[in-house]
């Protein structure tokens, strides 16, 4: 494990260079600065141990621009909550008050490197199971992929349709990755999870001063997907003032920022998703029809789980292992009746209730095989 110490007292550097000598299994290069170790940092790190109060960047800035490429503990003298709070949501692994002796800090690395570890088996696992990104397969998931291969090559728009939960995102990235746009940005957004009145300067970006809370300009979904796909994901839900808006981001290729005269090209494919019957939102006036077929120009009809049923062992035996490995357990299996029980339950969540149930059942069943009444689905079939 390659680790980087970010200290800038010279004794305290030394003496975890000279403590961390004896662990062989770690390779340890020390910065006096968070500079001096941005400029070396690379991916061969594993992990990164950085004091909070140093002069030029202090720790929380330094943590920030790593911007999640790395794993990192912190150290310091000098803790308040406010700061550990704050390392907290930046993913901060863990949080050491000086003084501390060797084998707390050991402690914690073996902690994150047995994380890590986990982590790599477990996307080592999902790589293993299925290259395309999906875990299992059946004659309607390849009938669906064989019209997303054509369709992907192209720019058309594609309109995901199908239930909640049997993998639209999933598709989503699948086209993009199969793209001509697989090296640029694939982003992602959900408009039913963004307040109403945050849609539109979501999608659009906005100005300084644009509104009251603008302190900064921020640019929009559309201009971080530049050159790549934008996943629109529950379209039914946009508000009808913003579908306008939309199409003609779409028709013009250009979109402006909230407080802004300025056009700004764009060169985006667009994928959207949704479960309702859009059909009958346009009978009532809810969407845009010409948005409708803006976005329509390849439907992709996603059937539910039900009916790819050679893909339900499949998917479970992938979680099956897959969730093993997260929570360090040998690897279970389930018994006849509770693989007959998988196959002839509905599902009505579809493979995302099916990833639940599976995890569920790797965490509270009691012994290595999976037992029939550990799967709690007895009481949901009709």
């Amino acid at each position: 494990m390659k680790i980087a110490i970010v200290e800038d007292d010279i004794n305290m550097r030394k003496s975890l260079e000279i403590a961390m000598s004896d662990y062989k299994e770690f390779e340890i290069k020390t910065f006096k600065n968070a500079k001096d170790a941005l400029k070396n940092l690379d991916n061969s790190f594993n992990l990164i141990i950085t004091d909070i109060n140093m002069p030029g960047m202090d720790g929380i800035e330094f943590v920030k621009t790593l911007n999640g490429k790395f794993e990192v503990i912190i150290m310091t003298g000098n803790a308040t909550l406010q700061r550990a709070i704050e390392s907290i949501h930046l993913g901060v692994k863990d949080f050491l008050l000086k003084p501390f002796d060797i084998d707390t800090l050991i402690n914690a690395i073996k902690r994150e490197d047995k994380i890590q570890k986990v982590q790599k088996t477990v996307s080592s696992i999902k790589n293993k199971k299925s290259s395309n990104g999906f875990l299992g397969t059946s004659k309607a998931l390849e009938l669906i992929l064989n019209i997303a291969d054509k369709a992907c090559k192209t720019d058309a728009s594609i309109l995901l349709l199908g239930e909640s939960g049997v993998g639209k995102e999933v598709f989503a990235s699948y086209i993009h990755k199969n793209s001509p746009r697989a090296k640029k940005p694939f982003i992602a957004i959900n408009m039913a999870a963004i307040p109403e009145n945050l849609i539109e300067s979501e999608l659009f970006g906005f100005e300084k001063g644009a509104f009251t809370d603008a302190s900064e300009a921020k640019a929009g979904q559309f201009e971080l997907a530049q050159g790549g796909t934008l996943f629109l994901d529950e379209i039914a839900e946009m508000p009808y003032g913003v579908q306008a808006k939309l199409l003609r981001a779409l028709q013009e290729k250009e979109v402006r920022r909230l407080g802004s005269s300025k056009a700004i090209k764009i060169d985006i494919r667009v994928v959207s998703a949704t479960n309702a019957n859009l059909s009958e939102k346009i009978k009532n006036g809810e969407f845009r029809e010409d948005l409708y077929y803006r976005l329509n120009t390849i439907p992709l009809h996603i059937p539910p789980l039900r009916d790819r049923k050679d893909e339900i062992l499949q998917i479970a035996n992938a979680m099956m292992e897959i969730n093993c490995n997260k929570y360090a357990f040998k690897l279970k299996t389930f018994n006849d009746d509770a693989k007959e029980l998988l196959l002839s339950y509905d599902w009505p969540g579809n493979i995302r209730e099916l990833i639940s149930v599976v995890e569920r059942a790797v965490i509270l069943s009691e012994n290595q095989e999976i037992l029939v009444e550990e799967l709690y689905l007895q009481n949901k079939i009709q």
